[in-house]
């Protein structure tokens, strides 16, 4: 992408930065998903990889070819996979043999579908320990699994972005905090910190704090929402000010991917009405 004029007094951004979603499709097709994204001028999407749109499990993943004509026909991009990660049955930290063994396997084939889509990244986070064990147990757990996955991800160049979640999805890496110690702790320049706008707001933490603790060029790709701070929302429906989002994205030089991981409910119904919503929020931004 292009660099962009930091003194520039309007907050700006490209158009391939701001990636669609079809988490919020659930009720619908891949088919109907692409051909929105395209009508609505989308460049790039964050390809959610669960049903009913991609097939992938713990044995591999399956109809690439197609999905990848699906979606380059459409004039689209793959900026990141999105394997499910928050939903049982798959997440980073499990902690039965077994329940491991299949997780990394599927986040493996993920990094596989993402190579064969272009994908540069994946977005991942730390997943969590049961409720009942000790945090650093499965904390120990989850650096461990993050590390054979960057590792995986490497050789197939793909780069792993690791999110924050609330409170109420995991035990592990739910701040700022969380994430730097667990970045450190596995040091693979594979694994990079990612923004959720929505778990930074339940965590009172700012957009500048991230960047301040990382620095410039750190952050590849966001999930970049508004919220209330809880939901993730349609930019006009939170609380969240996109202006000044944006101008720390601009003070920063960010030139990611801002991923629009829509999962209120309250969208299923007509998803496409909530995308045209979200991109009329982001059209005066753009500067092509």
């Amino acid at each position: 992408m292009p660099n962009m004029d930091l003194n520039a007094s309007v907050p700006r951004l490209h158009r391939e930065q701001v990636a669609g979603m079809n988490i919020h499709y659930i009720m619908w097709s891949l088919d109907y998903f692409l051909d929105v994204q395209q009508r609505l001028g989308f460049k790039t999407i964050e390809l959610w990889a669960a049903e009913p749109h991609v097939t992938l499990d713990h044995t591999g993943y399956f109809e690439a070819d197609e999905l990848r004509h699906k979606i380059e026909s459409r004039g689209l991009s793959v900026s990141s996979l999105c394997p499910e990660n928050v939903v049982y049955p798959w997440q980073y930290a499990a902690r039965k043999p077994l329940h491991a063994q299949r997780s990394l396997a599927y986040f493996k084939h993920g990094i596989e579908l993402a190579e064969v889509l272009g994908a540069p990244y994946m977005s991942i986070n730390s997943g969590w320990g049961d409720w009942d064990e000790d945090r650093e147990e499965a904390w120990k757990r989850s650096a461990e699994h993050l590390a054979i996955l960057a590792d995986y991800a490497g050789e197939h160049g793909v780069t792993l972005c690791m999110e924050s979640l609330r409170p109420e999805e995991s035990n592990l890496v739910v701040t700022l905090a969380d994430a730097r110690r667990m970045l450190d702790q596995v040091a693979s320049p594979h694994l990079t910190p990612m923004v959720d706008t929505t778990a930074m707001g339940v965590a009172g933490e700012s957009l500048e704090e991230w960047f301040a603790e990382f620095g410039d060029g750190a952050i590849k790709n966001m999930h970049f929402i508004d919220g209330d701070p809880y939901g993730h929302l349609v930019w006009g429906d939170g609380k969240h000010s996109m202006d000044d989002f944006v101008r720390v994205l601009n003070a920063h030089g960010f030139e990611g991917y801002l991923g629009q991981e829509i999962t209120d409910g309250k969208y299923f119904d007509d998803p496409a009405a909530a995308d045209r919503r979200n991109m009329d929020a982001f059209e005066k931004y753009f500067v092509d």
